[in-house]
Formats: structure tokens, C-alpha cells, sequence
């Protein structure tokens, strides 16, 4: 029987994917010293789009696969990142993939529903909140995590799925607390440390700086650097923690390729790392939004670890 790691992270994500663009950096740095990662995502992002031409025929509209095939290309993103602790929530297939439009203001909502009653009645924007926490609170209670990592209630950039994620995190963590809520579970856990993932104002400006001044007018097009820039980054005031992850770029890259259908190597992931430097762009930042912070001794007075602070052990 392996031994339980001393400190122990778990992520709430919505879709394959999402977990390697936000945090990948730090999954593979959290791995490589030896601490628990769970990685838990709600959907399997059958509605996502889909940038290979050959796999055009799994669309929603179609065949409907590319909820399994992400899960594949889930398995493999975290083959390259180490972590092999990753579930769906309540199982695979529980919650589907609600879908999205784009609000005429720039951020996504929810999409509407078919005229026909079509739609599929597991989508998780429609979830049963206190179902899906519970499906959580019995991972919480078994890995006995020291930090959370889900999204901001806005979920970054308005997908419901996102928001929802939030609210399933966010409530889970206050059931699997109490000693009283479903004992069937396991004891009680509270989690010392919540964070929100963020993207730091300042350094996505400086981003965008070098993009422009290397002649990339079309990656993040329409985004100025001097200008006003979309909530998802959030002013440097807000920001808790930068986990300086840079020498694991490669590794959260080789994620970032593993999902095929959703991010193309031409992208603005790769455009950022390619300009930006491996050291930028394997810098995340977090809001520390539930817990006492740690050392800040990093830049702007930032935390460097997620785990500073907390008491490692079973």
C-alpha cells in the first residue's frame, strides 16, 4: 500500500483540457516533489469544438464522441504531467457538457436550450447542486486535500460550466467539513486552503507587450496591452500567489498538445511561450480566497507555494 503524501492538492475543473491551460505548470512541479495531485473534471466536454478535421464526425451534432475521446486525450495530458490521480466527478458520463454561446458583451453564457426538447438532461449547468457537492465531498473526504484549486464565481470568463464547477467546489468543501453531513462518507475534512486560479494583470500585459513587439498582431487579437483587458485577469491587488513552475513548461506544452481537438500548436498558448519566454509563461498565479496565507516573500508580496503555511501529514 503506497504512503499518503504530506501535502495533498486537488483541482476542480469543468473540461479535459481547462486543468492544463490553468495550472498544468504547477501540476507537474507539485507531482515531481513528491505531493498528491487529484485532479476532479465535471464533464467530458462533449460540446467542445473541434480543430482536426478528421475527427469532424464526433461533433454533438454527429456521432456524438468527443466526450470519449477527450477522455483519452485527458489520460494522456496527464500522462505527461505525472499525475495519476484523475477522476470524473461522480464517474465518467454523470455530467455533460452544457454547451455555450458568446454574449454580445465578449464573455460566454449559457447556451439556450433545444426548441424540441432534445436537450440532455444531465447537463451539469442543470445539476442538482447538492448532488453533485456530494459526488465531491466523498473525493474531498478520501484525499484529505490541504488545498483546493477550483475557479472565481464568474468562472474565469463566464461558461456556466465553469461557474457551476465553483459553486460545486466552493459547496462541497462547507459539507465535507461538517462532521454530521454524511457520515456514509468518511470523517469529516476541512480543507485548510481554498485558492481561485487567476492570470495576473500585470503579466498578461507584459505578454502581450512582446507579442506586439515581435509583430504578433493576431494572437489575443483585439487585446491592447496598454488597454482595458477581459475579467478573466484579475488586477495584481487580488492575486495571493505566483507558484513559479517555469522549468515544467515543456511538460504543461506536451498537455496543452495531448488535447488535439480543443488546442492547436499554432495557438495563443504556444504564441504566448514562444514570446513570452518558458519562464512567464510557467509562472500561474492563484487568489487565495478561504485560509491564512503563508510566506510571502515573492514578487508583489506573493505567496510562492500553495502548501505555505499548512500542516503537512495524513
Amino acid at each position: 500500500m503506497s504512503e499518503t503524501p504530506a501535502h495533498r492538492l486537488l483541482l476542480v475543473h469543468a473540461h479535459p483540457d481547462d486543468e492544463s491551460i490553468g495550472q498544468g505548470a504547477t501540476m507537474a512541479k507539485y507531482v515531481a516533489e513528491g505531493h498528491g495531485v487529484t485532479l476532479v473534471t465535471c464533464t467530458a466536454g462533449e460540446m467542445g469544438e473541434i480543430l482536426v478535421p478528421a475527427l469532424e464526425h464526433l461533433a454533438a451534432d454527429k456521432e456524438d464522441g468527443l466526450g470519449l475521446h477527450r477522455k483519452g486525450e485527458l489520460d494522456a495530458a496527464m500522462a505527461e504531467l505525472g499525475v495519476t490521480d484523475h477522476r470524473f466527478l461522480g464517474g465518467f458520463g454523470t455530467y455533460r457538457d452544457s454547451g455555450m454561446k458568446w454574449h454580445e458583451d465578449g464573455h460566454a453564457v449559457a447556451a439556450d436550450l433545444p426548441e424540441d426538447g432534445t436537450g440532455h438532461e444531465n447537463t451539469f449547468w442543470h445539476a442538482d447542486l447538492t448532488e453533485a457537492a456530494t459526488h465531491l465531498v466523498a473525493v474531498i473526504r478520501e484525499v484529505r486535500p490541504q488545498v483546493l484549486v477550483t475557479y472565481d464565481e464568474f468562472g474565469g470568463y463566464g461558461h456556466p460550466d465553469h461557474i457551476q464547477a465553483h459553486r460545486v467546489a466552493m459547496y462541497a468543501a462547507q459539507l465535507a467539513a461538517a462532521p454530521s453531513y454524511r457520515r456514509d462518507l468518511g470523517d469529516a475534512w476541512d480543507i485548510p486552503k481554498i485558492y481561485w486560479g487567476a492570470i495576473s494583470e500585470s503579466r498578461i500585459r507584459e505578454g502581450l507587450r512582446r507579442l506586439r513587439e515581435a509583430g504578433d498582431t493576431t494572437t489575443f487579437e483585439g487585446m491592447d496591452p496598454d488597454g482595458d483587458l477581459p475579467a478573466m485577469f484579475r488586477p495584481d491587488a487580488d492575486i495571493s500567489c505566483e507558484v513559479d513552475a517555469s522549468e515544467f513548461v515543456e511538460r504543461k506544452l506536451d498537455a496543452l498538445r495531448a488535447h488535439a481537438t480543443q488546442i492547436t500548436t499554432d495557438g495563443p498558448f504556444f504564441a504566448l511561450s514562444n514570446n513570452s519566454g518558458a519562464e512567464a509563461f510557467g509562472r500561474e498565479q492563484y487568489r487565495l480566497v478561504r485560509g491564512t496565507p503563508g510566506d510571502a516573500s515573492g514578487d508583489n508580496g506573493w505567496e510562492t507555494d500553495l502548501f505555505s503555511g499548512v500542516v503537512p501529514g495524513p
